[in-house]
């Protein structure tokens, strides 16, 4: 009888033991799974602006980033571009107000260093975009990503808010100090959140 109480209680004990375990495990995988949704829910966002004409263009569009895991992403879209090359950059302020577009300043470069084409080992601005083609109808898209930008992070050698996208008419000779000799500012927006 003794025996069989022994082995009663040590059964009860297994049980408690192993239903705790199986507790205290449930709860370390949804903590897990509340901190992996909180990680995906702030990694990712996005802002859009639409594109509005200059220096009596008619060019419009629409830009767009997206921030996901350190890297921001943008896509342009544009319409009423003269057909062939034009250049895009990103620019020092997010005023559009001249009829010109030249409000928003020149091209962002927090890092003081040369215009050039993006990656170039000789330097670059930040806002060195690059240039696209439109089409014969004067429709165009580009897309470019990046990891030296964010949205509205603390560091401004990266952060965007608070700057423009500028279009060009012409393209950008990646070798004209400062500007790249793009020609005139032909669409503009802030990018504000």
């Amino acid at each position: 009888m003794k025996l069989l109480r022994i082995a009663l209680l040590s059964l009860i004990l297994i049980t408690t033991y192993n239903c705790k375990e199986a507790k205290k495990e449930t709860n370390e995988t949804m903590d897990e799974m509340e901190e992996t949704v909180e990680e995906v829910t702030q990694e990712v966002e996005m802002i859009s602006f639409n594109m509005e004409p200059k220096s009596d263009s008619g060019v419009v569009g629409e830009v767009s980033f997206v921030s996901e895991n350190g890297m921001v992403s943008m896509v342009g879209t544009f319409s009423g571009l003269t057909p062939g090359e034009h250049a895009i950059h990103i620019h020092q302020k997010a005023d559009c107000s001249a009829a010109d577009g030249t409000s928003t300043g020149g091209h962002w470069n927090p890092t003081a260093e040369p215009h050039g084409k993006w990656g170039q080992e000789e330097g670059f601005h930040r806002g060195d975009i690059g240039n696209f083609t439109a089409d014969e109808d004067g429709n165009a898209q580009i897309e470019f990503s990046t990891d030296l930008w964010c949205l509205g992070c603390e560091d401004e050698n990266k952060n965007l808010i608070g700057k423009a996208v500028i279009v060009h008419q012409g393209v950008d000779d990646f070798t004209t100090q400062p500007t790249g000799a793009a020609g005139s500012r032909v669409s503009c927006t802030g990018i504000i959140q």
